[in-house]
């Protein structure tokens, strides 16, 4: 037995469509049926699904990562360090998306998009694949953004002059900041007037990750 036999039985056994166990596990529908038809589309292949798909797989069916390795067959391949497919769940008045995790108000952190659970924005988006929530740390964006605040992000590689946004430095380093845009640098501006502004120029390199949308009292964990 694969994975997508195995998913398939436990589906049909417990009368859940693809989108109802897709939106357990976290995963998208279309990656669950590819699990399924063991076809991967890009090559026409046999799926190799990553380790962490087992764990999301494990949450959705409510059994243990162990247990699911060991009915498998030996022939089962598995990447490693690749992440899943993951999805942007709807509902009726609300959309979910997936908090993929921590970015500190500062300088000195360097960004791990794990995913850890879901939050509800209420309106609705219509490209919400490129929407995700991370959760603040430190304080140099108070008192606007707090410890512990969930900002909703748009997955975007430009903004506007101004506005605050989600940036990686030297590809080690996430930070959300007021982006300032000069001729020749950029300026990465907190609100807390304790840590000055931070000059960007063409000898440093950096990526924008995408503009801060909204932002959400602590704690909201879905």
């Amino acid at each position: 037995m694969i994975l997508g036999d195995l998913i398939k039985e436990y589906r049909l056994h417990n009368g859940l469509s693809l989108r109802d166990f897709a939106q357990r596990c976290g995963l998208s529908h279309t990656y669950i049926s590819a699990l399924e038809k063991n076809i991967d589309s890009r090559t026409g292949k046999p799926i190799a699904p990553t380790l962490d798909t087992v764990k999301y797989i494990s949450k959705g069916m409510g059994i243990s990562i162990e247990d699911i390795l060991k009915v498998l067959d030996d022939e089962q391949e598995f990447k490693i360090n690749e992440d899943a497919p993951k999805c942007n769940l709807t509902t009726e008045n609300k959309q979910v998306l997936p908090i993929l995790g921590t970015v500190k108000a500062g300088y000195d952190y360097l960004a791990q998009e794990n995913w850890t659970g879901y939050v509800n924005i209420d309106k609705k988006v219509s490209d919400p694949e490129n929407y995700f929530a991370l959760k603040i740390t430190g304080d140099s964006m108070q008192p606007v953004l707090y410890e512990d605040d969930i900002v909703i992000v748009h997955r975007q590689n430009d903004i506007e002059s101004g506005q605050i946004g989600i940036i990686l430095v030297n590809n080690d380093e996430a930070t959300v900041k007021r982006i300032v845009k000069h001729n020749d640098y950029i300026e990465l501006k907190s609100f807390n007037s304790y840590y000055p502004p931070k000059k960007l120029d063409k000898n440093i390199k950096f990526t924008i990750i995408g503009k801060v949308t909204e932002a959400r009292i602590s704690k909201v964990f879905e």
